[in-house]
């Protein structure tokens, strides 16, 4: 997809809701409450985003009210002092996340239903009812209590998507304390160069992981993130994989603290209460540590998962997450809504590329959310998941990490199943959501996202701070929202935060991506905006770039960044890795430039193809283009990329010998 016009007359319709879907939908059930219980006429979903973000206190305590969030002092109005940043929610209310969570337990039609499905790689499979889940959540929160662990402390894990992960989080949230998660595959260092700067109290630690086949022992690894913790007061360590330590520690067993009997007790806290730190991805310099609060969670869960994703009591959600990624914490907020949840912690590839729905057909999974490229990689395989497995429970997809092309969302339709509801969401570990995605009530067009999401009040702005509509522009947000951060750890004075989101545009929200918003109300996203390419004064997209590239089956994998070039001139290569025995003959070269000039334009032929062994990425799948321009622009590497934030650092060497190269002949 270009930078012209995708209104919605030019894009074809993808899924289209029934009205019988429309009328059983929550939102549309939540719709009818509102005019019910606030007088407010709401026929569409249009007319409900545009009171959402109108009137923000009356939407967001209408959310409130509506899913009977537990807690007291909800008097006044939601919204107490609005400015960005720095807006005042619920100044009076005490609340608690967990208690929130658990409150399924207590529903007599779901107590003894599955709260958490748990599959392995050997399809051996588990569960635990909400019942047995509050149940181990309240054994745990009482231990953590008797080892002094307390409200604002903080709980620190490595754990890999297990349920225990769920569990230590609710527990941790249950007595107010802090948590914070790192997956056991990133590196001992990459693990201190965040937990170090939370000083946490107790750690949740792992023996070892399976992944692919194979089992991997980490408790070496736990011992250096121990050793590089000197406020640590207590590790708790899980046995995953049955492996025992070489000398006695007076670790204590995950196990054996969730079998007392307990009633639970919840600690309700004040709206902005800290409840999980999460980590930026930390390309080019230490993780940012960002903190997100019980209220803007709790209301941010609700609306998201129980309205614009349509989940709740007898719906099931998987996503093979992981736990570095903010996308693993979106399983405890289905759990919010009432919806079962599938953990999986093996690789999701493990025996074939199209693992995830034989998981998925297993499970009776309702709704799959994956990243684009997991997407774009079956597709390529050529494998047709619908004719190998029962995908008759799955009615939604949620596709999110980057742009998914136009050619993956056709062959989903035709390859996975035909009426399921894909759609393309886009969000940000910055406020452990989304900002544009999908809804039940509207129809969906190819390579587009439906909309702003309920209560998000999006825009995209040119340079200038003017709204753009059918042109690129940088993706803004007008009006607060809960779920924003409360700050950033560290961060005393606020000028990290300020400088994050509002030094380009003061008082307005800017997430840093570049968005198109069509006539119709639809959106399309192009990426990262500081990674946007610049040809003669004309934007760019690397993502529409990607996409082309899906129609070359030799190339596995891209990245494309562009250059301005001493004396003037701009040079963009295009980094691609091929597919083993394949080189980058004449053919083929001209094949990669005509798909590109077929499906883009002639403005997005690179100048350059170069064949690389890898293309970096961080754990999260995501490219690391501004990096590598850095790399290329005469940045050290130490300065310019933060290995521990990679899936694959070794990766990265190759570019950094190849922009030592350019650098000398270009004589900077």
């Amino acid at each position: 997809m270009s930078f012209q016009s995708t209104t919605a007359e030019q894009r074809p319709v993808t899924w289209k809701p029934t009205p019988a879907q429309q009328q059983s939908s929550r939102l549309w059930d939540f719709m009818r409450w509102a005019g019910e219980h606030r007088q407010i006429s709401l026929n569409d979903y249009r007319e409900t985003w545009q009171w959402s973000v109108d009137d923000l206190s009356g939407f967001w305590d209408a959310v409130r009210e509506y899913f009977s969030v537990l807690g007291e002092g909800f008097d006044g109005p939601a919204l107490a002092e609005e400015r960005m940043p720095g807006a005042v929610w619920y100044p009076n209310a005490k609340l608690n996340f967990a208690e929130n969570v658990l409150r399924h337990a207590l529903n007599p039609e779901l107590a003894d239903t599955t709260a958490i499905l748990t599959i392995q790689e050997d399809d051996s499979v588990t569960e635990v009812t909400w019942r047995h889940l509050e149940s181990q959540v309240s054994s745990l929160a009482a231990h953590l209590r008797r080892l002094g662990v307390g409200p604002g402390d903080r709980v620190a894990a490595v754990l890999p998507n297990v349920p225990e992960a769920i569990i230590g989080l609710l527990a941790t949230s249950a007595i107010g304390a802090i948590w914070t998660i790192n997956s056991p595959d990133l590196s001992a260092a990459a693990t201190l160069e965040r937990l170090r700067q939370l000083e946490p109290k107790l750690l949740i630690g792992v023996d070892g992981y399976r992944f692919n086949g194979k089992d991997f022992d980490r408790l070496e690894h736990l011992a250096d993130v121990e050793a590089g913790l000197p406020g640590l007061e207590h590790t708790i360590l899980l046995r995953n994989i049955g492996q025992e330590p070489a000398a006695p520690t007076d670790r204590l067993d995950f196990a054996s603290l969730l079998t007392d009997r307990q009633e639970p007790s919840y600690e309700r806290v004040a709206f902005d209460h800290p409840l999980w730190i999460l980590f930026s991805s930390g390309t080019t310099g230490a993780p940012k540590g960002i903190v997100h609060s019980h209220g803007g969670m709790t209301l941010e869960a609700l609306k998201g998962t129980g309205l614009n994703q349509d989940m709740g009591p007898g719906e099931r959600y998987y996503v093979a997450a992981n736990t570095s990624w903010m996308v693993w914490n979106t399983l405890i907020n289905n759990l919010m809504s009432g919806a079962s949840v599938v953990t999986y912690a093996g690789s999701p590839m493990y025996g074939r590329k199209d693992r995830q729905f034989d998981i998925i057909a297993r499970t009776g999974t309702t709704m799959f959310a994956t990243g684009a490229a997991y997407l774009s990689l079956v597709e390529k395989s050529g494998l047709e998941p619908g004719r190998s497995w029962d995908l008759s429970t799955l009615r939604s997809i949620l596709s999110t990490g980057s742009p998914l092309p136009d050619s993956t969302w056709l062959w989903v339709h035709e390859h996975v199943k035909q009426d399921v509801h894909l759609g393309s969401d886009t969000g940000g570990t910055d406020i452990c959501s989304g900002f544009i995605g999908s809804n039940p009530l509207e129809p969906v067009h190819l390579g587009e996202l439906q909309g702003p999401l309920l209560g998000v009040a999006v825009q995209a702005w040119s340079d200038a701070g003017q709204r753009v509509i059918d042109e690129v522009g940088e993706m803004v947000i007008t009006r607060p929202m809960p779920s924003m951060p409360v700050f950033f750890w560290g961060d005393e004075t606020g000028a990290r935060y300020q400088g994050s989101y509002f030094e380009k545009f003061p008082g307005v929200w800017t997430q840093g991506d570049w968005i198109t918003e069509t006539p119709a109300g639809g959106f399309a996203v192009h990426g990262r905006s500081d990674a946007t390419l610049n040809r003669a004064g004309v934007r760019l997209g690397s993502a529409d770039i990607y996409a082309a590239l899906q129609r070359v089956p030799e190339v596995t994998e891209s990245m494309v960044i562009g250059l301005e070039q001493p004396g003037g001139g701009y040079y963009m290569p295009l980094f691609v890795a091929l597919e083993p025995g394949c080189q980058l003959t004449d053919e083929l070269r001209n094949k990669i430039n005509g798909t590109i000039r077929k499906l883009t334009s002639a403005r997005h032929v690179p100048d350059d193809i170069i064949v690389v062994p890898a293309v970096p990425v961080t754990h999260a799948l995501k490219k690391i283009e501004v990096p590598v321009k850095k790399l290329f622009t005469g940045h050290s590497p130490e300065t310019a990329i933060n290995r521990g934030s990679l899936a694959n650092p070794e990766a990265v060497d190759w570019f950094i010998e190849r922009a030592r190269l350019y650098l000398s002949e270009h004589h900077q």
